[in-house]
């Protein structure tokens, strides 16, 4: 007998939740990353897939390996494409141990890779680009550990003002009366890992149009599991479900030990209804692969093209 090739490498999990793509790798323990490349940031680096080097920035949430084990692959490979240098973007707390983790690999290489590094405190914002901003806000995890939400600034014209026509708003302009306000428009949230806490209900989290969360743990017996590790369990999800105002909430983080199969079935039985059907797992390969067939069916069907073929169901 011959021994066995090495089984394939799974493919990135995909969403598509107009107008952001959900993309990456998830599975505790083993690797994080995830992408969302009209934002021109990824999520934690675990691993660094060669989609995620398109991505200038790199929103670490905390320094366990598996979120942070391809970090200085994906600032050298960006260097090395011609990409331009990378920013890192962390909590204050593991700054130091990151630009440690950097200059070792001076001495390995004996050559020095440029990136930026922006260590960031509770609420502490970073422009991505224009009018879009991140925020970085602290959650509870064996170590130090954070999320990050991405909003534009808007500016829109107050309320008073509605109905008065374009050259008395011009009038008013040229005069300095400020006319307009600022809103922030909450995107995309991640939640790094993490236990229960209000963290997870703060306005923008909330507000969020996507949010992509941890739920490492999902069958009735990982309960303290979960727990004694600062995790979030499949129950923490069903409560937290109703309070959130997003268009999808994406589950990552899954341990082996809970298959996504089940995982969904655990979904079902804690949450009824419309509120279930809000919730997506980033790495269901088969479920997505399906969900991403319709879109494109019904993309087809209503700008008249022909159809290729029809969605599975």
């Amino acid at each position: 007998m011959i021994p066995k090739p090495p089984p394939r490498e799974g493919g990135l999990g995909f969403l598509f939740i107009p107008p952001f793509r959900v993309q990456g790798t998830s599975i505790a323990g083993e690797a994080t990353c995830v992408q969302v490349p009209e934002l021109d940031v990824c999520f934690d680096m675990g691993v660094c897939p060669r989609a995620a080097l398109a991505s200038k920035i790199a929103a670490i949430s905390h320094g366990h390996m598996d979120h942070i084990g391809g970090l200085a692959y994906y600032c050298s490979q960006r260097v090395f494409q011609g990409m331009g240098p990378g920013t890192i973007l962390c909590p204050k707390a593991i700054g130091p141990s990151v630009k440690k983790m950097m200059e070792g690999y001076i001495g390995l290489e004996e050559q020095v890779t440029p990136y930026n590094l922006v260590e960031m405190e509770q609420d502490q914002v970073f422009e991505i680009k224009n009018n879009i901003f991140i925020r970085l806000f602290d959650v509870e995890h064996t170590c130090p550990s954070a999320g990050y939400t991405v909003y534009e600034r808007r500016s829109k014209l107050k309320p008073e003002y509605y109905e008065m026509p374009q050259e008395k708003l011009r009038d008013l302009k040229e005069k300095g009366v400020d006319i307009t306000r600022v809103l922030h428009v909450p995107l995309v949230t991640y939640v790094g890992d993490t236990s229960p806490g209000p963290w997870l209900i703060r306005e923008e989290v909330r507000k969020s149009q996507v949010v992509i969360a941890e739920c490492t743990f999902s069958e009735d017996d990982q309960v303290e599991r979960a727990r004694v590790g600062k995790h979030l369990h499949m129950r923490d999800i069903a409560e937290w479900l109703p309070v959130l105002e997003c268009q999808k909430l994406v589950l990552i983080h899954l341990s082996r030990r809970s298959h996504v199969i089940e995982a969904r079935k655990q979904l079902r039985k804690l949450v009824k209804g419309q509120h279930a059907d809000r919730v997506e797992f980033l790495m269901d390969h088969k479920a997505n692969k399906t969900r991403y067939e319709r879109q494109e069916f019904d993309v087809q069907r209503q700008q008249g093209m022909p159809v290729q073929r029809g969605p599975r169901h």
